[in-house]
């Protein structure tokens, strides 16, 4: 063989091995010839409060910021992303550089602690599907109560001149209703536990289904001492209504606690819905009987 043939297989040798080799590093960069082993990351993008939340604030990007944390130094359950819960409501406080985690936004069914605010007193109203929403009121929430006082409780009397005798004037509707107390914060909640499934029922489909089963609820309010008596007289010679507001009443645009302004309603008896509703009253029908 002639010196410049050896010389061009040698080369080409050469080549081919180069070409291998990189070949291997492209594919595997490992002498097994799998997929190169990832490094794990040690530090994670980590949503934190950029200022101090409260209970019951809607959550708005301007009140999250994003750090890069430490593996060791981030929560369980700390969000990476601040689109994960903008929209959510806050359950408990979150301070002010605090990481965001799933547990501000539970809504549990059980009462582990009561933080009840400087100045308030906590009290329970026991509510149903009805009066309490649907029993979905929870933590964080702001409700109004609405108190109704059956006829029983406003007799109308009338009063004999002669002997002082007093009797009652039968055949009037005294039933009243007022929203008495606005803008209380729910501090706690807690339903019944859920009974157990029965043996061989099939299981719940994706779709919610509501039943009026008369599931019933205690919602823990946080009220002054003044209100604190309201609602206990309307608990023994009421019936109490609790209505669910918006969180945005009582939160500003920068997440933060105002006073709102009372409605001012007049409240509600038969009078008033004739006057103004145009109930109609009913009317005496003389009926004309045959002569005997």
């Amino acid at each position: 063989m002639k010196r410049s043939n050896r010389l061009v297989l040698l080369i080409g040798v050469f080549l081919a091995v180069l070409a291998f080799v990189g070949i291997a590093l492209t594919l595997g960069g490992n002498t097994g010839g799998g997929p190169a082993a990832s490094v794990a990351p040690t530090e994670l993008p980590t949503v934190v409060a950029a200022q101090d939340i409260p209970l019951g604030a809607v959550i708005t990007a301007e009140m999250l910021k994003v750090q890069t944390l430490p593996i060791d130094q981030r929560k369980t359950q700390a969000f990476q992303n601040p689109g994960q819960i903008i929209g959510q409501t806050a359950r408990r406080k979150i301070t002010m550089d605090a990481q965001v985690e799933a547990a501000d936004f539970i809504t549990g069914f059980g009462i582990q602690q009561i933080d009840v605010p400087p100045g308030m007193r906590a009290i329970a109203v026991q509510v149903d599907q009805v009066s309490g929403v649907g029993t979905i009121i929870r933590t964080g929430d702001y409700v109004d109560m609405v108190v109704g006082l059956t006829g029983d409780k406003f007799p109308v009397v009338e009063l004999n001149p002669d002997d002082e005798s007093i009797t009652v004037v039968a055949g009037l509707n005294t039933t009243s209703v007022k929203l008495l107390i606005e803008g209380m914060q729910v501090l706690g909640t807690a339903l019944p536990a859920a009974p157990a499934a029965a043996e061989g029922a099939p299981a719940p489909s994706g779709q919610p289904e509501t039943t009026l089963t008369g599931n019933q609820e205690l919602v823990i309010l946080g009220v002054s001492a003044q209100q604190a008596e309201i609602i206990k007289f309307a608990q023994l010679d009421g019936s109490i209504t609790l209505a669910l507001r918006s969180p945005k009443d009582f939160i500003d645009e920068n997440g933060q606690p105002i006073v709102t302004v009372p409605s001012g309603t007049t409240g509600v008896i038969l009078k008033t819905l004739v006057d103004g509703y145009g109930v109609i009253r009913p009317e005496l029908v003389e009926a004309i009987l045959p002569a005997q």
